[in-house]
C-alpha cells in the first residue's frame, strides 16, 4: 500500500472506513499498516471500525446526518479496507454507503461526477479477493476487474466527485502461495521487486497497479 499512500502525502485527513470481522485478518494488517506509514507522513488518521461500532447497516427514516457524515466532511482522502465479497463490498460497508452518502449531502441532482460535492476528496479502494489475479482477467472465468470495480468506483465513489485512485488489491493472501525459487532467483538482481506485494525486499516497482476504473 505505500506506494498508493505516497502519491497521497497532500491528504493531511485521512479517513479508514474498515470492515473486517477479524483483528488477526490481513485486512486488519493492511489497515493497521495505512495508519502507521499515513501517521509517520504526517497525516491525521481516523478509523471507522464499522463490525466493532456494531454499525447498522439498513437505511431508516432516521438516517445518519451527524458524526459519520463530519468524518467524512473532514477528510481529504477516504480508504475503503475490506474483503471483497461476491464481487462488492461487505454488507456492512455498503450500509455505510447507503447511510452516510446520502443526498443533500454527498450528492445532488446538479453536483455528481466531476462535479460533484466531493470533487476536492480522494477516494481508494483496498481490498483482498478469495481468487487469484489471473482469475480476474479479461478472460478469466471471474471476469474483469475492472468491470467488476466500476459500479463502486463510478457508480458511487465518483457520482459523489470523489477522485478516485487506483484501487490496491490484495490478491487471495490466504491461499498462501509463495514464488517459486527458480523465480525468486531470476528476479534477484532486478531493480525492483514484483508487484506491492511481492517486493523481495526490494523497491516497489512503479506504475505496477490496475488503472482506476475512472
Amino acid at each position: 500500500m505505500c506506494s498508493h499512500l505516497n502519491l497521497v502525502l497532500a491528504s493531511k485527513k485521512v479517513l479508514i472506513v474498515y470492515a473486517h470481522q477479524s483483528s488477526g485478518s490481513f485486512n486488519s494488517a493492511a489497515k493497521d499498516a495505512a495508519v502507521e506509514v499515513l501517521t509517520a507522513k504526517g497525516c491525521t488518521v481516523e478509523v471507522s471500525d464499522l463490525y466493532a461500532m456494531k454499525f447498522k447497516a439498513t437505511a431508516t427514516s432516521e438516517d445518519i446526518t451527524g458524526k459519520k457524515q463530519r468524518k467524512l466532511t473532514e477528510a481529504d482522502l477516504v480508504i475503503f479496507q475490506f474483503p471483497m465479497y461476491w464481487f462488492t463490498v461487505p454488507a456492512i460497508m455498503k450500509g455505510w454507503m447507503d447511510r452516510v452518502l446520502t443526498l443533500g449531502f454527498a450528492f445532488t441532482h446538479e453536483k455528481r461526477y466531476s462535479q460533484g460535492i466531493f470533487k476536492d476528496k480522494k477516494a481508494m479502494l483496498s481490498f483482498t479477493t478469495g481468487s487469484q489475479e489471473s482469475m480476474f482477467s479479461a478472460n478469466g472465468i471471474n471476469g474483469d476487474m475492472n468491470v467488476t470495480l466500476w459500479p463502486l468506483q463510478n457508480g458511487i465513489l465518483h457520482y459523489c466527485g470523489f477522485q478516485v485512485l487506483a484501487p490496491q488489491i490484495f490478491w487471495a493472501p490466504s491461499h498462501g502461495y509463495q514464488l517459486k525459487p527458480e523465480v525468486h532467483e531470476k528476479h534477484a538482481a532486478k531493480e525492483f521487486g514484483l508487484t506491492v506485494g511481492i517486493h523481495l525486499g526490494k523497491a516497489l516497482p512503479p506504475n505496477n497497479q490496475m488503472k482506476a476504473g475512472v
